[in-house]
């Protein structure tokens, strides 16, 4: 007998009760940055994802220059040479004026994954503040679990 199905629903409800207990300006908030990266990250259009910022933005990614102009600038990097670069969100958490999101980044470098959690944290609907961490998913690991949730 499986004794951890019971343990996967009852997670699948914890995280379906926790989704619910979201505010208003929580969902607001995880809409507004899965727009943002969208229209940033996966179309590289500076355009479309500059309303979700604010007037200042903050960048704490180190190969990153700080501010909107920083942005502007890092999407037309990613444009130029990373033609092909797609960031699937696996996962997002919110609490309060931060959004996590748990990304699989590929089309950067042939066959490699990337696996980034980005942090996002917003003041009055937008963007203001971002930190990152990055890392390349192994061939082979030491344990069977894979990066990503369910994979």
């Amino acid at each position: 007998m499986n004794r951890l199905l019971p343990l996967a629903a009852l997670a699948l409800a914890f995280t379906a009760q926790a989704q619910a207990a979201y505010t208003e300006q929580e969902q607001r908030n995880k809409l507004t940055v899965l727009e943002f990266y969208e229209q940033g990250l996966n179309r590289k259009n500076f355009e479309a994802a500059a309303p979700y910022l604010g007037e200042r933005y903050i960048q704490h990614n180190p190969n990153a220059e700080d501010g909107v102009e920083g942005f502007r600038k890092f999407v037309a990097f990613l444009k130029q040479r990373y033609p092909d670069s797609r960031s699937e969100v696996e996962q997002v958490f919110v609490d309060g004026d931060f959004v996590i999101l748990h990304v699989r980044n590929t089309g950067r470098v042939p066959g490699e994954i990337k696996s980034i959690i980005d942090i996002f944290r917003l003041e009055q609907g937008k963007i203001v503040e971002h930190w990152d961490s990055i890392q390349t998913v192994p061939e082979k690991s030491a344990n069977p679990n894979g990066m990503f949730l369910g994979k």
